[in-house]
């Protein structure tokens, strides 16, 4: 039975490849302000139930059967960076599929209903993006060697700031990366850098137990709705997009005023970070 569930999940990401590309656009299942993945799905009994009951119940078995799938194949879309998607780390590791899979299997219903007219029944399934359990970023985010962030440099001069800056004052609780009118992608492990190509943030720098806890970056849609970034953000505006419009780029000037603000107050550190799309 293991074999069998196993080749059967192997078809379903190839069918899934049949429409993966670089980046999948699944955004009405995947809620990347809230950091779900939620979707309504239908099952029919079958012809063998007579009574009421029989069919009720297989009704509702079939609909979270459908509902596993579809899961499959959506979260199989979600991009973990620019070009990398959840599928493709799947198809690498065994140890990644199979924990995909105990991650799925363990998602919850939050509706359901059953029309009795059509003897459909529909459950609305969810889960996390984030979290230390049963959630997509304990199941693919591995752990990596933690780098130090790089020493912002000060562009008027050829010194470079290799110790911690004096406060601004502003004591910034966060940053705030306005992406709007870019056509951002959203990716569960995203880079900043500069217009150099220099990489300001990123999943290297970060604590892997934050990362899976929280994610790397909240999204947003509202300029004056980033809660994550605490009351008083540092704002910065992408100059461009890079990787498939995942990665923001930053003038040199402000990638190196966030890397001096972070050396006061660590809002990278703690992932208080939030992309505008």
């Amino acid at each position: 039975m293991k074999k069998v569930f196993l080749i059967f999940t192997m078809l379903m990401m190839f069918c899934t490849s049949c429409f993966a590309s670089a980046y999948i656009n699944n955004d009405e299942v995947v809620d990347w302000e809230k950091g779900t993945i939620t979707l309504e799905v239908a099952g029919a009994p079958s012809s063998r139930a007579t009574t009421k009951g029989q069919k009720k119940l297989q009704a509702r078995r079939a609909a979270i059967m459908n509902g596993m799938r579809e899961l499959l194949e959506n979260v199989n879309g979600i991009n973990i960076n620019g070009n990398t998607t959840v599928q493709d780390m799947a198809f690498e590791s065994e140890t990644t599929s199979g924990m995909i899979q105990g991650t799925i299997r363990h998602a919850m219903v939050v509706a359901e209903r059953y029309d009795e007219e059509d003897e459909l029944y529909y459950v609305t399934l969810k889960l996390p993006l984030y979290g230390s359990v049963n959630s997509i970023s304990s199941a693919v985010m591995k752990p990596v060697q933690k780098e130090a962030f790089p020493n912002p440099s000060d562009n008027t001069s050829s010194n470079a700031y290799n110790t911690p800056s004096i406060s601004s004052g502003y004591n910034y609780t966060g940053l705030v990366v306005d992406c709007r009118g870019m056509n951002l992608k959203p990716v569960m492990s995203p880079v900043i850098k500069d217009t150099k190509g220099t990489p300001i943030y990123g999943y290297k720098n970060l604590d892997y137990n934050k990362v899976v806890e929280k994610g790397m970056v909240g999204y947003s849609s509202d300029i004056n709705s980033y809660s994550r970034a605490g009351s008083n953000p540092l704002v910065v505006k992408a100059v461009s997009l890079e990787n498939f419009n995942a990665y923001p780029i930053l003038t040199e000037e402000d990638a190196n005023k966030v890397l001096r603000e972070n050396q006061i107050s660590h809002f990278l550190d703690n992932t208080n970070v939030v992309f505008i799309r």
